[in-house]
């Protein structure tokens, strides 16, 4: 029988994306045969090896509207030439190229909508860059009759825009031994992820000035210039460590000696507000209490299996309260874990790959 091809596209750096590294091996070992293609930085490193293939496209423009088009033009030209049997678009930024390459060569394809990018922070907060990306989105995707997303409110919002019924596969973790931390190594706060608009750092910044804590940010993004300010406006880069992108075997390390996860969203954008964060379920798995901004699906969770202190608002006040709660009362660390080791045996990558599998095997067989 013939081995059918799927070819995944993202705008991002191959070796630092969790979730397209599970998807991408998962779909591999179900017997498909995966090309993940994404970008090529100037500062990009060697691609890690992974038992699917990987592709990287460089452009001269590395950021802005310029590289967005020159990009989706790159990805357009090697999309009409490489054998494939589905091309998957992740998110609006790669839709197009995938919508028109399957057109003109009869292909099938899917949207895996990682975000509702259109409600982003970054895209809601600036009128003409919305309306350019909405119309891209009333185009495009109610051509993608297939396609999943990481959460039932985002299922539910497609449903309501467009008519579409997508498949839910949460972002969750592999499920793995527990990683035991080191006990003689330094206890911290740890963000990981985009450090990106929307994600609370105006706030969670100053916030350390009443933390009796270092906080170690593992990740880049649009705002990580001006959370690198807002440090040292405040005279805390003692307190704040920037680490910049990690790569994920090195992340582990940082995660399993974590005293505190935190997840946090400003309530700007459907996205945001109906999220379900990969880092939530990271930090689940490696039995790390978290502050998590109170939104539907981390509430649906939380009454589930109580693993964070939830906050109805992300002011200064009310991050450097919860954090000291989380930080001074051990009973309550302690339960937190102990049900994060409860939580992590339901909302695994084992059970998400099932309903992957099954999506992919409806389509292609």
């Amino acid at each position: 029988m013939e081995v059918k091809k799927i070819i995944c596209t993202v705008t991002n750096d191959l070796n630092f994306d969790q979730r397209m590294i599970r998807i991408c091996t998962s779909l591999h070992n179900a017997g498909y045969d995966i090309t993940l293609v994404g970008r090529k930085k100037k500062e990009s490193k060697p691609l890690n090896n992974q038992p699917f293939r990987q592709r990287r496209l460089y452009c001269y423009f590395q950021k802005g509207k310029l590289f967005y088009a020159e990009y989706n033009i790159r990805l357009f030209v090697y999309l009409l030439f490489v054998k494939a049997d589905l091309f998957c678009a992740i998110d609006l930024d790669t839709i197009l190229p995938n919508l028109f390459a399957s057109t003109l060569r009869s292909k099938k394809r899917v949207y895996d909508a990682h975000e509702l990018f259109c409600e982003m922070e970054e895209i809601v907060s600036r009128p003409a860059i919305f309306k350019m990306w909405k119309a891209i989105e009333k185009y495009a995707v109610p051509q993608f009759k297939f396609g999943y997303t990481i959460g039932e409110c985002y299922a539910e919002e497609f449903y309501t825009m467009y008519g579409l019924q997508y498949e839910v596969v949460r972002n969750a973790t592999v499920l793995q031994p527990l990683a035991e931390a080191d006990l003689n190594a330094e206890k911290y706060i740890l963000y990981q992820g985009a450090v990106n608009e929307g994600r609370s750092f105006e706030t969670l910044i100053p916030a350390m000035r009443r933390v009796n804590s270092k906080l170690i940010i593992c990740g880049e993004g649009n705002f990580f210039e001006e959370a690198v300010a807002l440090t040292e406006q405040y005279q805390l880069q003692h307190k704040i460590v920037f680490k910049g992108y990690v790569e994920p075997m090195r992340l582990r390390q940082y995660t399993k000696n974590a005293l505190v996860g935190i997840t946090l969203f400003t309530n700007q954008g459907k996205s945001n507000y109906l999220s379900m964060a990969n880092r939530f379920f990271d930090y689940m798995h490696f039995a790390v209490p978290q502050l998590c901004v109170a939104f539907p699906e981390y509430v649906k969770v939380n009454k589930k299996y109580p693993i964070s202190i939830l906050l109805q608002d992300t002011t200064e006040e009310s991050i450097s309260a919860a954090l000291n709660k989380l930080l001074s009362d051990a009973q309550l660390h302690t339960m937190l874990k102990a049900n994060c080791l409860k939580a992590r045996e339901e909302y695994c990558w084992q059970q998400e790959e099932i309903k992957l599998i099954a999506f992919y095997k409806k389509i292609l067989g």
